[in-house]
C-alpha cells in the first residue's frame, strides 16, 4: 500500500508499544530519540556487541508498514540489534523523518532502514551517509535512487503488469472502459508510474510516456488476453486511502458510468472504488485489480470484492534490511541488487480465484500463507 511516496497511506490501523529484547522502539505523535535498552549507545558492532538501526517508516496507522515494524523487531532480536523504530504522524510528513534521521546519525548507529515521505528527507539521508551509515530504502527507491544506497522493494511494474494481464485474460475479448485509480495528481513518484504502467503494460496498452501517468492514448486496441478495444474512462487521483478510492470512483463514474475494469493504485483504494460501485449498484458488473497482498485483501479476493490482488512483502524487506545492516557492521560485504535491476527484489505474486489465459496465480489461501496485516 504498497505503497505507499507520501506513497502509500490507508485502512484504519494502530499504534503499538512494544519492547523485545535487545530492542528499542520509539512510538508517537511526535518522533524522539530512543537509546538501546541498557541506555547506552548500541552502535558497536565489536565482539558481538549490539548494533544501532533506525527503522524509520512512512506512518504507523498503515498495516503494510505495522508488518515492517514487526518483522523488523523478529529480525533485530535474532541479529542482536538495538532497534529504534520511528515513522511520521501522517502521510508525507517529512520533518519527524528527518529528526529521526538525524537522531540515528546521533546515536551513532550502524544503519537506517526507510520508507520516505518525500524528497524533503534527502538532504537528511545524505548527511547520513557522510556520517558513514548505511541507508536501505523499503518499499519505494527515493527519488533519486542514489540517495539510498540500495532499495529493497517489490517490483511494482511487474505487480501492475500481472494485474493487467489478468484483466486482459478475463476480458476474452470484450471492449474494456477502464477507471485509473493512481496514487497522485500532483506529484511525481516512482511507485505510482511503474504501478500504473504495468497495468497497462500486462493489458497491452502503451503507457506513452516512461516518466508519467495518463499519457496513454484515450482509447485504441488492447493486444493482451484476446485482445480487444479499450477506452480509458478517467485517471484520478486516491492518496493510496479508501476515502480516495471512493471519491476516485465517484468521480470516474459520473464521468463514464459504463467502466467495467478498475486499477487500483493499493488495496485501500480498491475497497474505496468497491464501495462506490455498491452505492451504485455496479458492483457485480465491474473487476477491481488491486495490489498489496494483506491478509484483508486477499479475503476481498476470496469475496469477489477484488478480481485479483497482486502480493507484496514488506515484512520481508524490513527484516532483509535489518540483517543486511546487521552483517555489514560486523564485516560483511553491502547487499547488492537484483541481477538485471536497480534495486533487491524482493518479490511479487498474483493471487486471484482462478488461473486465466495460462497465466501463474496463487489462490488466496496459498498467498495467505504469507500475508501481512489482520
Amino acid at each position: 500500500m504498497n505503497i505507499s511516496t507520501s506513497q502509500v497511506s490507508s485502512r484504519r490501523g494502530r499504534r503499538t508499544r512494544a519492547a523485545a529484547i535487545g530492542v528499542t522502539v520509539c512510538l508517537g505523535a511526535t518522533l524522539v530519540a530512543c537509546g538501546s535498552s541498557n541506555g547506552s549507545s548500541s552502535s558497536s558492532a565489536s565482539g558481538g556487541g549490539k548494533v544501532g538501526v533506525s527503522l524509520i517508516l512512512k506512518t504507523l496507522t498503515n498495516p503494510y508498514f505495522v508488518s515492517m515494524e514487526k518483522d523488523a523487531k523478529t529480525q533485530a532480536a535474532k541479529d542482536n540489534v538495538s532497534l529504534t523504530v520511528a515513522a511520521g504522524n501522517s502521510d508525507g510528513d517529512t520533518q519527524t523523518q528527518i529528526t529521526a534521521i538525524d537522531n540515528a546519525i546521533s546515536r551513532g548507529d550502524k544503519g537506517i532502514l526507510i520508507t520516505t515521505n518525500g524528497d524533503a528527507v534527502n538532504a537528511a539521508l545524505n548527511r547520513a551517509k557522510q556520517a558513514g551509515l548505511f541507508v536501505i530504502a523499503l518499499d519505494t527507491a527515493p527519488n533519486p535512487p542514489s540517495v539510498a544506497d540500495i532499495t529493497y522493494a517489490t517490483d511494482n511494474e511487474q505487480a501492475g503488469k500481472l494485474d493487467g494481464q489478468y484483466a486482459a485474460a478475463a476480458l476474452n475479448g470484450k471492449p474494456a472502459v477502464i477507471a485509473m485509480l493512481d496514487l497522485f495528481n500532483n506529484q511525481v513518484v516512482s511507485v505510482d508510474i511503474n504501478r500504473d504502467h504495468g497495468f497497462l503494460e500486462g493489458m497491452g496498452i502503451d503507457p506513452g510516456s516512461k516518466t508519467e501517468n495518463g499519457k496513454e492514448a484515450k482509447s485504441g486496441k488492447y493486444t493482451g488476453g484476446k485482445g480487444g478495444s479499450y477506452t480509458i474512462a478517467c485517471h484520478q487521483p486516491t492518496q493510496g486511502a479508501i476515502d480516495g478510492g471512493r471519491t476516485a470512483m465517484e468521480n470516474c463514474l459520473s464521468a463514464n458510468p459504463n467502466i467495467n475494469v478498475v486499477y487500483a493504485i493499493n488495496e485501500p483504494a480498491g475497497e474505496g472504488a468497491f464501495n462506490a460501485l455498491k452505492a451504485a449498484g455496479k458492483e457485480k458488473n465491474v473487476a477491481i485489480y488491486a495490489i498489496d497482498g494483506s491478509c484483508a485483501g486477499l479475503k476481498n479476493v476470496t469475496s469477489g470484492e477484488f478480481a485479483a490482488d497482486a502480493v507484496q512483502y514488506p515484512g520481508k524487506m524490513a527484516a532483509l534490511g535489518v540483517d543486511s545492516i546487521a552483517k555489514l557492521a560486523r564485516g560483511g560485504s553491502k547487499p547488492s541488487v537484483t541481477n538485471g535491476k536497480s534495486f533487491y527484489d524482493t518479490g511479487t505474486a498474483l493471487a486471484a480465484g482462478k488461473s486465466l489465459g495460462g497465466l501463474t496465480v496463487q489462490s488466496p489461501s496459498q498467498a495467505a500463507s504469507a500475508c501481512w496485516g489482520s
